[in-house]
């Protein structure tokens, strides 16, 4: 084969090559420049509310736990497929029967955070193990936030066992 042939032949291979890994280029470069990129670095924010929700529900501080709900929340327990729905006043009562009436103290960590937001509302899907003594309960919280002049408030709140 001839220099000319090998000029011809490989322009269009050549081609074929770059258009993928400038395409791949592009692509990188938006990914790193989207709203959702930029969302995910700045979750931080609404990262250190739900630790402090579940921090706040692990010291029997109901007090600030319940500071963690906008006033007019509702909250929705699902058990076998069937769910139970309280306001808040019901709710945080029940919460804090709960601590007073266990045997061991209770503690709820989450062990996986997926958050969706904006700038005014976040969801976030919460993985979470409570620790009863030797008893360990695994679930989910899936959480509607809103941002309020005081930082994040919940306005609604699903969640169930595994």
């Amino acid at each position: 084969m001839t220099k000319d042939e090998n000029s011809v032949l490989f322009p269009p291979m050549k081609r074929l090559l770059i258009h993928p890994l400038f395409a791949i280029l592009v692509s990188s470069i938006l990914a790193c420049c989207s709203p959702q990129a930029a969302a995910s670095a700045g979750d931080d924010d609404v990262r250190a509310f739900l630790t402090r929700y579940f921090s706040t529900w692990s010291a029997k501080d109901i007090s600030g736990y319940a500071g963690c709900f906008h006033e007019q929340a509702r909250i929705t327990f699902v058990h076998q497929g069937q769910p139970r729905t309280e306001g808040l006043t019901d709710f945080i009562h029940g919460q804090k029967l709960s601590h007073a009436a266990a045997s061991e103290p209770m503690t709820e960590v989450p062990t996986d955070m997926k958050i969706l937001r904006d700038e005014r509302t976040a969801q976030a899907s919460v993985r979470w193990k409570l620790t009863k003594g030797a008893e360990i309960t695994t679930g989910t919280d899936c959480f509607t936030l809103i941002k309020t002049p005081s930082g994040w408030k919940i306005m609604s709140l699903v969640f169930y066992n595994d």
